[in-house]
């Protein structure tokens, strides 16, 4: 449990703020951490503050002065964005909850919200005072819009449209000083450490803790391997979910295109494919499920909150799409039943409706080697090297004798360099 502890009240309220400066390269437990309305991060400690991954801690009431002005304790207890855009709580949508106490304030592009602070059973009727960290799970992640709250080893959740309140135990989790929702995990900060959990179980998978100065901030000395290196330009796999979720692959790693706001980040692709090891060849996605081709074998994943393999996969891809590898692409237009799977310089559609499966034309394309492909609303877009290749429709790329002008993706959109 956190505390902060005054023998008596200064004469002059400025005078209660640290004189020191923290460093959380010198490994910090936060009390807080929670991104605003623009993606973000803010991480707090006593009377300080850092936003984002890197640069120095700045005083918190420079940017919430509230905080200050209504509390003299020098520390958040916890703070949560509600970025909730459904009919349960509309107002709420991206304002920042901070708990002091027993009090709650809600801010709004940094500026106090109305008739706040107020009593956090208010707001939150059932949710204790004094709390050591809370965040949001909506509900394609957990079974309602719900908001996590932390004190030691008890887990409430609150139902956002209901104002109920289930209480769970979660001994085999640390006790989080902060909890953070990022690219749709979840990570409890404890120490200079983390934990990642499932929001629902609190389970824990993987080798837990992790320092997080190689991971949440740029510290001398500290990374982690080849997520921390920019990879070159070249990739070896694209894709869109139905959920809108988008995804490009390259050697061990992937990133998410669709969360901008929340950085462009690599990660492992067993994070979230766990049974897929290694570089993928191709993946499209059909339907509710994601299709992943690695060698001669296809994993097939339940596109849900978090993916799931479906049962009996992996598969070889010619059980299951009636062709011989190797697959250098693929990609499906929305609302098609059509994989267009790209093999040299050969495209071979096939019926995904058709029980087995069945190729219905082949074609010659005019472009040697296709690292990797994809069909959005501006076409289908063929990527080789840092470079990509825009047709109007699949139909028009199979007609193709020539090659249109390439065009170069910008290195940031991906996370990579040339």
């Amino acid at each position: 449990i956190k505390c902060y502890c005054l023998d008596q009240p200064k004469e002059h309220p400025e005078e209660t703020h640290y004189d020191a400066k923290f460093d959380r390269c010198d490994g910090v437990e936060f009390d807080a951490i929670t991104p605003d309305e623009k993606g973000n991060i803010f991480f707090f400690k006593g009377d300080h503050l850092w936003k984002g991954f890197s640069g120095p801690a700045q005083l918190a009431n420079g940017t919430f002065q509230e905080l200050d002005e209504y509390h003299h304790l020098a520390h958040v207890d916890a703070a949560f964005r509600m970025h909730s855009k459904d009919e349960d709580e509309p107002q709420a949508h991206d304002h920042i909850f901070f708990f002091l106490d027993d009090m709650v304030f809600s801010y709004y592009q940094q500026t106090l919200e109305k008739g706040f602070p107020v009593n956090i059973q208010q707001v939150f009727p059932g949710i204790p005072s004094h709390l050591d960290a809370a965040v949001e799970c909506p509900k394609r992640e957990c079974t309602t819009n719900s908001v996590l709250f932390f004190k030691g080893s008890d887990v409430y959740s609150f139902d956002i449209k209901t104002k109920t309140v289930k209480k769970k135990e979660w001994n085999h989790l640390p006790n989080c000083t902060s909890v953070l929702r990022w690219v749709e995990h979840y990570y409890c900060f404890h120490g200079n450490n983390f934990t990642r959990f499932h929001p629902v179980s609190g389970d824990v998978s993987g080798a837990y803790p992790k320092d997080a100065r190689h991971y949440f901030m740029t510290c001398p000395n500290f990374g982690h391997g080849e997520a921390h290196r920019k990879p070159r330009c070249k990739l070896d796999a694209i894709t869109t979910d139905r959920m809108g979720k988008s995804y490009a692959f390259t050697g061990s790693m992937y990133i998410r295109l669709d969360t901008p706001r929340d950085g462009i980040h690599h990660f492992p692709i067993t994070r979230s494919w766990k049974e897929v090891s290694g570089a993928v060849d191709a993946v499209f996605s059909y339907g509710d499920n994601m299709y992943i081709i690695q060698g001669g074998q296809i994993y097939i994943y339940k596109s849900a909150a978090h993916y799931t393999l479906i049962e009996g996969y992996p598969k070889s891809v010619t059980e299951e799409l009636g062709i011989q590898g190797p697959v250098d692409a693929a990609f499906v237009c929305a609302d098609q039943h059509v994989a267009h799977i790209i093999q040299g310089q050969k495209m071979i559609d096939i019926d995904l409706t058709a029980t087995p499966r069945a190729v219905k034309s082949e074609a010659s394309l005019p472009i040697h080697k296709v690292d990797a492909a994809t069909c959005d609303s501006e076409g289908v877009k063929l990527f080789v090297g840092p470079e990509y290749y825009l047709y109007q429709t699949p139909k028009v790329l199979a007609v193709s004798k020539i090659s249109p002008v390439a065009q170069k993706f910008p290195p940031r959109i991906f996370g990579c360099e040339d």
